[in-house]
């Protein structure tokens, strides 16, 4: 049994996201912490601030390393994250312990890991976007000069055709594609702030090391730490709201339109009532809502994640952990969900017989 939903035994039926789960395991968490102290012991060597024998030392002794999970598992529970504990394991048996990690600090390792896995999990979502705004594409080709009746407060209001309201549904998606360039420029930059958000520990080779690294990781370098300044990410969970929103409103829709007697659409793999075989329920549609009020619930708890006090918070910081996975979850689960909605779709508009 699980108590989470998007890995149940049979409720991830509806709400897996198999796409964006993979980049939340340890095994890609892991990469991305290691992939972060490589980085920081290559720049460390490149500035001189360590030798190259003892670089070398430290690059074998991450590439090779295989984490102690119960040992992790202990040190954040005490420590309140996973990097002290890894960092002690990486060091063991270093004759430089400090071409491991020194001069970086926990939030520098797990912000960056965040920003590398947010990076793919928008990767993900801007090729369903574009997937989804083509597949609306062919339905508004096939269907688009269909009549349908305008409804304006749930009442009959004036006729349309299919193509307005497809059109209505997809010009959201458009823009949210079109803000991903900006997003990611706001948001996933290396994290490089050292204890206290100052870089005091690198004193003169600050902004080369934090180059160094960045280009290592592909990321912009920061202009400054954003250890306490998380809108970048709160733009992100605002995005991924937005987006299961928009998608909301196409399942709301869509299951409007297939109410018994308004029947402006055809489905194909609707679902089934165990006390009334007559049905045809519109699943997908309804899931695309339940995920639509999911998502504006985490955005809404995330605003809390965003008031960092002084100069690190743990209570924040421990927040986004709950919120961003389940938001980039509910997200997959939701583009998933209106693609396979949008390829069940036989007609839109009123029926031959309406007509």
């Amino acid at each position: 049994m699980s108590a989470s939903v998007f890995d149940h035994p049979w409720l991830s039926a509806l709400f897996a996201a198999p796409r964006i789960a993979p980049l939340w395991s340890a095994e890609a968490q892991m990469a991305h912490l290691l992939a972060y102290e490589a980085a920081w012991t290559d720049a460390l060597e490149a500035t001189g601030r360590i030798g190259a024998k003892d670089a070398a030392a430290a690059r074998s002794r991450i590439a090779t390393f295989t984490p102690d999970i119960a040992e992790l598992r202990r040190g954040t529970a005490t420590d309140g994250v996973i990097v002290p504990a890894l960092v002690r394991q990486l060091r063991t048996g270093l004759a430089a312990p400090g071409a491991v990690h020194g001069g970086a600090t926990s939030q520098d390792v797990v912000d960056t890991a965040l920003v590398l896995t947010l990076r793919a999990v928008l990767g993900v979502l801007a090729d369903d976007l574009d997937a989804l705004i083509d597949s609306l594409q062919r339905l508004e080709r096939r269907d688009g000069t269909n009549p349908l009746m305008g409804r304006t407060r749930m009442q009959a209001a004036l006729p349309v055709t299919v193509a307005h309201r497809v059109a209505g549904w997809r010009g959201p998606l458009a823009a949210l594609r079109d803000d991903l360039p900006g997003l990611r420029s706001r948001a996933l930059r290396l994290q490089v702030g050292g204890a206290v958000g100052d870089d005091a520990a690198l004193g003169d080779d600050a902004p080369a090391m934090a180059a160094l690294v960045a280009a290592a990781l592909e990321l912009p370098a920061p202009l400054a730490s954003w250890q306490t300044d998380r809108t970048g990410l709160g733009h992100v969970a605002n995005w991924l709201a937005m987006l299961c929103a928009s998608l909301g409103k196409i399942g709301q829709d869509v299951a409007l339109m297939a109410l018994q007697g308004i029947d402006e659409v055809q489905l194909t793999g609707g679902g089934s009532s165990s006390a009334m075989p007559h049905k045809h329920n519109p699943v997908q549609a309804e899931l695309l809502v339940t995920l639509a009020r999911f998502a504006a619930g985490l955005n809404g708890t995330f605003g809390q994640a965003l008031l960092h006090e002084q100069d690190r918070s743990g209570s924040a910081w421990t927040l986004e952990w709950m919120l961003l996975p389940q938001l980039t979850m509910t997200a997959g689960c939701a583009t998933d969900t209106a693609l396979r909605l949008t390829g069940q779709i036989t007609r839109l508009g009123a029926s031959p017989a309406q007509g």
